[in-house]
C-alpha cells in the first residue's frame, strides 16, 4: 500500500486577495508537495496537493487557518486517486 496521496482542497471564505495562493505555494513546497493552486470563480481557492500521506493531511490542517489576512469559512477535500501530478507547485492564473 502506498502511503502518496492525492486530494484537491477547496477553500471557501476571504481567501482571494489576501495572499492565499501565494502562502499556499510556500506552505506546500516546505512540506516537500506538488501540484498547484488557483482562484476560481466562485470566490472560492483550490489546490490539487500530491505527495506523502502525513505531508497532505498537514496540509489540509493548515489550509483551515490559512494566511493571517485570510478568513476561512470551509475546507472541502476530495480525494484524487492516482491521478499524476507532475514535480514542483505551481499558481495557475485564469
Amino acid at each position: 500500500m502506498s502511503d502518496r496521496r492525492t486530494v484537491e482542497i477547496v477553500v471557501e471564505g476571504r481567501v482571494q486577495g489576501v495572499g492565499y495562493r501565494d502562502w499556499t505555494q510556500r506552505r506546500a513546497v516546505a512540506l516537500g508537495l506538488s501540484g498547484s493552486v488557483r482562484n476560481r470563480a466562485d470566490g472560492t481557492v483550490a489546490a490539487i496537493v500530491s505527495g506523502p500521506a502525513d505531508a497532505v493531511a498537514a496540509m489540509i490542517d493548515a489550509c483551515k487557518s490559512g494566511p493571517g489576512a485570510a478568513r476561512v469559512d470551509g475546507v472541502s477535500v476530495t480525494e484524487r486517486g492516482g491521478e499524476p501530478v507532475p514535480d514542483g507547485f505551481a499558481i495557475l492564473h485564469g
